[in-house]
């Protein structure tokens, strides 16, 4: 191959949309050398997706122009499993502009308009978007600023501006954006595979302050079978969405009155919390932490000292403003404090730690503890259970020397999995989040930084797991490994963390004495096992779509007689269960024998007992299943005996094979 040469003439396979040179993302019409380090960017990789997902964001603005070309351009990035573009228009979007929308979509893919990437000076790309009041505002937060608004990297960043022209077979530019790039070579490599979505209101830049825009979502897929399976996983989500699935199942629920993101936990969501909660306390108590209690305000000096008022001020309720005293004659007479609802519960275990002298004799120290904690979420952002203003963590910060960071870090993943696994959960990947090259981001010494990643890295590789390293993304003061698991529909959710800290530690001033005698600073290593027992409650509900394992369900065994004269001896056998612990209920209700299991049946009860003269008489029950399968003539004492052990087994009983 003679050198310079663009992506075309290397890659001349169609999968091959774009190139990564000397480790950056580059249009395809890029001309390398041969000392370039150059690899080929498929389209259906992560970044080539990324990269589909973004030209169609742009196809599909331009779509809007050309239909009304008053509207303004926003921000259009590339998110999770598609795209938005927010735009300035004086009415909402309708469902037919979207038809419009999508038909002005196609005719231009159809065009196979190329994307070509032009550098331009800061001048000469306000002359060019003049008209474009948003964009003209992304110019002005070139750099830094740019990376604080939600999308905005796509468009500017700390280097040169460029734009993307699209132009048609004769060469003319038909349509222009503020862009970084990179993207397809033509509209044509698009194809079928993408579909728009829905409209939703978006903030400009994310701040209520700023005008209201509108969004346009969609997704995009290299083809349209993928497309096709994508829709069906949303349509299996639907049916497994947590909102719905609490109401129905009577789990849950946010009153107005009380407020939005501020849930109510019904009898039987309670009861699966509670087993979730207390089954976690046994494991951790016997894996040597100790739960502690903290209240749910503070005075504000804590929270100056932990610098959460000055990097999460924005997240945080406003203050209430406490013991103020006046005069009859209302003048203040002692000036009042502003009291904060914790946002995290580290601070005060802090000051657990700091209540008295620590040896190293002391450490690891291991506090755990179920604290609600309360953020000033945007009303916007509010998801049911996976995104509230006040939630449970079942939070734990470790206290240890250097020495034992590498060793506790492990024992913490290894609980953490083993914890998750009790759950019915198996399908995890490791995420190492590390400092990079950019030295004026981080604190700390590089020595810390180097055995600190080393030590989670060990960690991370010792466990087998998949593990990807981010470099860049880590917390300013130290690196952190997430976990993360697929779902039983393949969803991907961060759960549980495991974050490095000798920050707070040095704001706090924490010590303890080492066997030298010296004082030294200990370690900090925040641990979030399921991030917040609502939004890990929402996970387990979509999950296993509402049908708990056995532990968990809030009725484990519903007893149903054939007839009304079998009540009494059905109702001995419920009594069995309960005396055993088990969560058994007799139905009373004057509702037929087929009614009375649809009922549990559509309630997701895991086990129906049915007894009529046969079982009777010969001292036994059946058992019907959530799928009508049925298991009959069972003894009662190995009846009784088999709930326990699927209790005990944490087993996910759907089927009578599954209670074999």
């Amino acid at each position: 191959m003679p050198y310079p040469a663009d992506g075309f003439a290397l890659f001349p396979d169609r999968s091959v949309v774009a190139l990564r040179v000397n480790g950056e993302l580059k249009d395809l019409a890029t001309v390398v050398t041969e000392t370039d380090a150059v690899e080929p960017v498929t389209i259906d990789s992560p970044d080539g997706l990324a990269i589909l997902r973004h030209s169609t964001a742009h196809v599909m603005a331009q779509a809007v122009q050309r239909i009304n070309p008053q509207a303004n351009l926003g921000i259009g990035p590339p998110i999770t499993d598609g795209f938005y573009y927010d735009f300035g228009v004086e009415h909402p979007f309708t469902p037919e502009d979207l038809k419009a929308i999508d038909k002005e979509m196609q005719r231009i893919v159809r065009e196979g308009q190329r994307f070509v990437r032009r550098v331009v000076t800061d001048e000469e790309a306000r002359a060019e978007l003049v008209d474009e009041p948003f964009k003209l505002e992304l110019i002005g937060l070139k750099g830094g600023g740019a990376e604080k608004t939600e999308g905005a990297s796509v468009e500017v960043g700390a280097g040169e501006l460029t734009i993307y022209d699209n132009v048609d077979r004769d060469g003319q530019t038909v349509w222009k954006d503020l862009c970084r790039g990179p993207h397809l070579p033509s509209t044509r490599l698009i194809g079928n595979g993408w579909a728009l979505q829905r409209v939703a209101g978006a903030y400009w830049r994310g701040s209520e302050k700023n005008p209201q825009l509108q969004r346009i979502y969609g997704t995009a897929w290299p083809s349209k079978d993928e497309l096709r399976a994508y829709q069906t996983r949303l349509e299996e989500a639907a049916k497994r969405d947590h909102r719905k699935l609490g109401k129905d199942l009577d789990l849950f629920s946010f009153p107005d009155e009380i407020g939005s993101g501020l849930s109510v936990w019904h009898p039987k969501g309670g009861i699966v919390r509670g087993e979730m909660e207390q089954h976690a306390r046994r494991r951790h108590i016997a894996g040597g932490y100790t739960y502690v209690y903290t209240p749910h305000i503070s005075k504000q000096d804590l929270f100056l000292t932990s610098n959460h008022l000055v990097t999460y001020k924005e997240g945080m309720f406003p203050p209430i403003v406490m013991d103020e005293e006046r005069d009859e004659h209302g003048e203040i007479t002692k000036q009042g404090q502003d009291y904060y609802l914790k946002p995290m519960n580290c601070p005060m275990h802090i000051l657990i730690y700091k209540e008295r002298a620590r040896s190293y004799r002391d450490l690891p120290m291991r506090l755990a503890e179920n604290g609600t904690v309360y953020r000033n979420e945007l009303s916007g952002a509010l998801h049911g259970l996976t995104r509230v203003r006040g939630f449970t963590q079942d939070d734990s910060h470790l206290f240890v020397t250097p020495e034992q960071l590498e060793g506790e870090a492990t024992r913490v993943l290894e609980f953490v999995i083993s914890m998750l696994r009790d759950f019915g959960l198996d399908d995890f990947e490791l995420e190492l989040s590390m400092r990079d090259d950019e030295k004026d981001k981080w604190i700390g010494s590089d020595e810390f930084w180097e055995y600190s990643t080393n030590a989670l890295r060990n960690v991370a590789l010792a466990s087998g797991l998949k593990l990807t390293e981010v470099p860049g993304e880590a917390a300013f003061y130290g690196p952190k490994i997430d976990l993360k698991t697929r779902d039983a529909i393949g969803r991907t959710w961060q759960l549980s963390t495991v974050q490095v800290d000798p920050n707070l530690p040095e704001r706090f001033e924490l010590e303890y004495t080492d066997r030298d005698g010296q004082k030294k600073r200990p370690i900090m290593i925040h641990r979030a096992l399921f991030g917040s027992i609502e939004r890990f409650f929402a996970i387990l509900l979509e999950h296993y779509a509402g049908a708990f394992p056995v532990w968990l369900s809030p009725v484990q065994v519903v007893g149903i007689p054939v007839a009304e004269e079998f009540a009494d001896y059905l109702g001995e056998v419920v009594d069995l269960l309960k005396a055993e612990g088990v969560r058994a209920e007799l139905d009373h209700s004057d509702d037929r024998m087929q009614k009375k299991i649809r009922t549990h049946t559509t309630q997701k009860v895991p086990l129906q007992l049915i007894a009529g003269a046969q079982d009777q008489s010969a001292g036994t029950v059946s058992f019907r299943f959530r799928d009508g399968s049925q298991e009959n003539g069972v003894p009662i004492a190995d009846a009784v005996r088999r709930v326990r052990e699927a209790i005990a087994a944490h087993a996910l009983v759907n089927t009578a094979e599954d209670f074999a």
